[in-house]
């Protein structure tokens, strides 16, 4: 038997999105199509704009992966909001950091 190398990674909303859109509503089993519904109800993202501002506020300001995306599927609208994503970490963010952030997010969300 060979081996075979498994990856993981995480993935905002949008971009799960993205990923079952490209697999086609028609392909997809019963639980693909309810995470399909699922995601076209709660993306406040286009997938582009997730995948930029997570890599933005991994390298920017300096958020754990796994932080930035569940901020990205929430999209906090304040910075109390944005402080219960962050509580668990052991690092504290200043709240000019925080500040920004809340900006960066309140500038990319979609209008519904």
């Amino acid at each position: 038997m060979s081996k075979s190398e498994v990856s993981e990674s995480r993935l905002t909303l949008p971009q799960v999105k993205k990923v079952l859109e490209t697999i086609g509503e028609e392909n997809l089993d019963q639980f693909q199509r309810r995470t399909l519904d699922y995601v076209n109800k709660f993306s406040k993202l286009t997938s582009e704009k997730a995948e930029e501002l997570l890599q933005k506020m991994v390298k920017e300001f300096e958020l754990d992966e796994a932080e930035a995306v569940q901020i990205l599927n929430c999209l906090p609208e304040t910075i109390d909001e944005l402080r219960i994503f962050l509580a668990g970490g052991k690092k504290i963010i200043e709240a000019q950091k925080l500040t920004k952030i809340t900006e960066l997010l309140n500038e990319n969300r979609l209008l519904k």
